[in-house]
């Protein structure tokens, strides 16, 4: 190895895993004796990865599909044979037992929390899927900025694409029946054969066409997102940005841009050059154009839930005989977090029993709840973009920036990502307490339908979303300290920052200057910036640079290239 390359650092990596397509590399913009140094240097495109495909992401990912996979077709088949024994208003009753009426209640509830759980874990498979897709359909029409995007708001080019405007709106819809017909499967049964005893008979049932529908949506999630896999060529499976950075670099897609050491995000737009590190950060409201978007819709879905009650209340004390109503006021001795018993409320049904009447409650629910569901879909972008920049901010930590992510360790480590997949289930499950369809079915058939709204339970969840948009507005107004600067996840500002790659990294200070200072990376911890000098970067005021600054820097991208076969120091 010539000597001006330092030793590389990395970990093992089996030879299994190193693909055919990697038969060549390509020769990076700016550097024309990159694939001389890589000669020298003895690497070779069969024995190693330049960047991270995070195979075993892969692996996660497509489990979680199948898994999917199983219970969509678990419930298509419920559905199936419930609407081929009971018909279109049948139910499939089961766990029949005398139960206490608020107990049984309770139970069904639970149930349908449960339910909604498992749906968001379906979906958030699924939605990882489509987002790595759309992700690389993006960059290979060099329209990715930032490794995070609103999944089924951004699309790529092409009318029938799979990552394309028209099939990100039909998996937004599919989203949103998913969670709405949640609500509609549960229901609760009574035996009337037992009404000669002292206690009805009671029991939980499932209605056989929401469970059906259920199904089906999730189903045609799933093709829609392999299918996204099947038409674009992925060029990393990691969540990570630092791995995506890398990829776009290699595969000549993306290129650093010189004199911007210490340029942040902010400054994207912006004519590179000298500056002084800040003490304070841009917040991520600043830093990425579609954050204020999504605080300001939170905001506006917290208002009309207040609305909503406050309308309810208006119809109930002003136009008690145009609708079915209860009798019960709202004091707050009446007040509960679950419907039971008397409770403040207006109703109205759907007069018929057909197919028809089923398809217009269906589509009822889902308009009344898809403002919630893309709201918190939306509320992704910010969790993720915060997570961005907190994993790239501990490159000045004592311990590094680790390259390689794990992303189910990711939800459980970053407390920002776990509160929004706990509040998901959640608040869609508070959404049904609220807006909710039926109360019970009359041996193993359902009735007339009925719409119930309730009071009480309708402010409960705008005190929730409240607090919900109150936590993510105060996330993306934060501004991170300290002078390293902010990226949130934009890849071309990373490919800035990062002028030497390697599996651990640390951000600081590499060289003094005269007039300017070098700040970047490196695979050793480096002293902190010094706040009152300028920085710009490597070779200011020179046409040609320097044999000892370009090893260094080529260095950086030889050292990725070799992090899976050099065992680490």
């Amino acid at each position: 190895m010539p000597s001006r390359l330092p030793p590389m650092t990395g970990s093992f990596k089996p030879a299994e895993e190193h693909l055919p397509s990697l038969l060549a590399y390509d020769t990076l913009p700016g550097h024309q004796d990159f694939d001389s140094i890589i000669s020298d240097s003895k690497f070779t495109a069969d024995s190693t990865d330049f960047y991270n495909r995070s195979l075993t992401t892969r692996r996660y990912a497509l489990v979680g599909v199948a898994c999917s996979i199983i219970f969509s077709c678990s419930c298509i088949v419920a559905g199936i044979v419930t609407l081929a024994n009971k018909g279109v208003w049948g139910v499939t009753v089961f766990n029949l037992d005398y139960q206490d009426a608020a107990q049984l209640r309770l139970r069904v509830e639970i149930f349908i929390l449960t339910l909604n759980l498992i749906v968001a874990l379906c979906t958030e498979s699924t939605g990882f899927v489509h987002g790595i897709s759309l992700r690389s359909a993006l960059a290979s029409e060099s329209r990715l900025r930032f490794n995070t995007n609103l999944r089924l708001l951004t699309a790529a080019r092409g009318w029938f694409n799979p990552n394309g405007a028209l099939l990100n709106g039909i998996s937004a819809v599919l989203l949103i029946i998913s969670y709405s017909s949640v609500s509609l499967v549960p229901q609760i049964d009574i035996d009337t054969t037992s009404l000669q005893t002292s206690q009805y008979e009671d029991g939980v049932a499932i209605a056989g066409l929401p469970i059906l529908i259920l199904g089906v949506s999730l189903l045609l999630q799933v093709i829609i997102a392999l299918s996204g896999i099947r038409a674009v060529k992925i060029l990393t499976w990691s969540s990570s940005p630092f791995d995506l950075t890398a990829a776009l670099i290699h595969h000549a897609q993306l290129t650093p841009a010189p004199l911007r050491c210490m340029r942040s995000v902010s400054d994207a737009d912006t004519v590179g050059g000298p500056t002084n590190p800040l003490e304070i950060q841009p917040s991520a409201w600043n830093a990425h154009p579609s954050i204020r978007k999504v605080v300001i819709s939170l905001w506006i879905l917290v208002a009309a839930c207040g609305g909503w009650a406050a309308l309810v209340i208006h119809i109930w004390n002003t136009y008690p005989s145009t609708c079915l109503s209860s009798t019960t006021s709202l004091p707050l001795k009446t007040w509960s977090f679950i419907p039971n018993g008397p409770s403040n409320c207006i109703a109205y049904d759907f007069p018929g029993s057909n197919l028809g009447v089923w398809i217009l409650l269906c589509v009822n629910v889902a308009a009344v709840q898809g403002p919630l569901t893309l709201g918190l879909h939306c509320s992704e972008l910010i969790a993720n973009v915060t997570r961005d920049e907190i994993q790239w901010r501990y490159a000045t930590g004592r311990k590094g920036l680790r390259v390689a992510t794990n992303p189910v360790k990711m939800i459980f480590t970053h407390p920002i990502c776990l509160i929004l997949f706990a509040a998901k289930p959640f608040l869609h499950w508070m959404f049904g307490l609220s807006f909710h369809t039926f109360e019970i079915a009359t041996d193993g058939e359902l009735s007339r339908p009925f719409v119930f709204m309730y009071t009480a339970q309708m402010w409960n969840l705008c005190f929730a979303l409240l607090i919900f948009a109150c936590f993510f507005t105060f996330v993306s107004l934060r501004r991170p300290r300290g002078p390293q600067p902010a990226a949130y996840g934009h890849v071309q500002t990373l490919a800035n920052l990062v002028d030497e790659w390697s599996p651990v990294m640390w951000w600081g200070h590499k060289e003094d200057g005269i007039p300017y200072c070098h700040a970047g990376t490196s695979d050793y911890p480096l002293p902190d910036v010094k706040m009152d000098r300028v920085y710009s970067g490597f070779d200011v005021g020179s046409d040609t640079p320097s044999r000892e600054r370009q090893g260094t820097t080529l260095v950086g991208l030889a050292s990725i290239d070799g992090a899976h076969n050099q065992p680490h120091r």
